[in-house]
Order: C-alpha cells, then structure tokens, then sequence
C-alpha cells in the first residue's frame, strides 16, 4: 500500500528516522514542525492520504491541530495517528475526543507505527480496485441505510457518504447492536478500546458527527439521557409520530 503521509514532529531526528522507514514502504511523504505549519501542509495538494501527528508542538498543542482539521470539510476525512509520551488513558481519550483515529505513545517501535498506520488507512481504502458503483457482498439494509461492512461503504437513500474508520465502526456497532441500550462507557470500550471510568464526551461528538453525515437515516441512532444511546429496533421506530 502506497500514500502521501504528512509527518508533523519538532523533532528533527525523529522525524528523519521515520521519513526513511515511510519512504522503504513505498510511501510519499511531507513534514511540517508545528502545529501552523501542519495545518498549511494539511490543506495543500494533494491532501495527504494520513497524518502522523505529535501531541506536544510547540504553538499548538496537537489535539487543538487534530480538531481543527477534523472541523475542516477538506481534511475532515483524513485519519491522524497521533504520537505523545504522555500515555495515560484521559490523554488518549482526549486525543480520540478530537478526531484521532489511533494513538502511538513514544517511544514507539517503528514496525509497530508503520502496521498501525498501514492498518488505518486499509480500513480507509479497503481495496486497491476501482470501487464499484453499486453495494456488493453481504449487504446489511435497514431502512433507507446501506452498509457494505467488506467494502467499508454506506449508503443513505442509495447516496453514498464518506465515514472515517471510527465512525464506521460506530454504526456498524450500533447495528450489531440495535435495539439495545449502549452505554457511551460500552462504546468507548467497544469502539475506542479505552475502559469506562473515564469522564469524556468523546462518544456524543461522534455521534453528532455520524448523524450528521448520514442525514435522514441520523434519526435512527436515539439519545437516552442520562444513559447513553439506542439505534432503534426496526425503521419504523423513527418515524415520527
């Protein structure tokens, strides 16, 4: 697998010695050294294809990177790996409460780095060939949604939308789960693989995020406050009465 990996890292060291290790795996790659600099490098063509991301920048901190480009519509869809050698699991939460799609605490194995980016970016692009124009493989409907897990593709009203890995993960899991109550500490475990006791709003952005994306099918995903989230039973739950 081949891409264009934006590497953003103050340390130049470590930024060389991954550089090399990106490039003998056949992959493209752009550096930027603070949080401003990423952020421009972000948005330049092409747009990077994964952000390799450090927590500690010295303008920014690395989650406020992370959500801006998230907020961003052209680099919303673009995974970040984030780096930190703070690796406590509110750090890691907080991290994945800003939009990033996996977490390397430093110091890292490099083929470990290189797996877990290799690893996101398949969930991304699950196939070299030309995607095909019309849902293919064991296809789960419900209502007016599609979903193709094989192809890591989702339809609403048979319009495709784009979701990153870990929204993808979401909606499958609350499929393979609807009708039931899931508690956001259950999602995090689940979807994230951060254990409960952790005081986070990472569930409910991305919910909002999900909902947002798949429009008129968003209203299948209900809130119970205070509890947490149920995807409805059937299609006919939603519908208003």
């Amino acid at each position: 697998m081949s891409g264009l990996i934006l590497v953003v890292d103050d340390e130049p060291d470590l930024v060389t010695a991954l550089r090399f290790s990106l490039h003998r795996e056949q992959y493209e790659t752009r550096v930027a050294h603070s949080g401003v600099d990423a952020l421009l490098e972000a948005t330049r063509e092409p747009i990077p294809d994964l952000i390799v991301l450090d927590r500690m920048l010295p303008d920014l901190p690395g989650t406020e990177v992370c959500r801006r480009l998230k907020a961003d519509p052209r680099t919303s869809d673009v995974p970040v790996v984030m780096l930190t050698a703070r690796g406590t699991e509110a750090d890691r939460v907080q991290g994945f409460e800003n939009g990033a799609d996996d977490y390397v605490v430093k110091p890292f194995n490099t083929r470990e780095l290189l797996l877990r980016i290799a690893a996101v970016l398949r969930r991304g692009r699950p196939t070299d060939e030309p995607a095909p124009a019309t849902p293919s493989g064991d296809l789960i409907q419900f209502g007016l949604l599609k979903v193709d897990p094989a192809a890591h593709r989702v339809w609403v009203a048979d319009e495709e939308r784009i979701l990153t890995a870990l929204e993808f993960r979401l909606l499958t899991t609350f499929l393979e789960r609807k009708g039931r109550v899931q508690s956001r500490e259950a999602l995090l475990d689940t979807v994230w693989g951060v254990s409960a006791g952790v005081t986070t709003r990472t569930v409910d952005t991305h919910v909002k995020r999900l909902r947002q994306k798949l429009g008129a099918a968003g209203v299948y995903v209900h809130t119970l406050r205070g509890v947490g989230y149920r995807f409805h039973g059937t299609p006919q739950e939603a519908a208003p009465r």
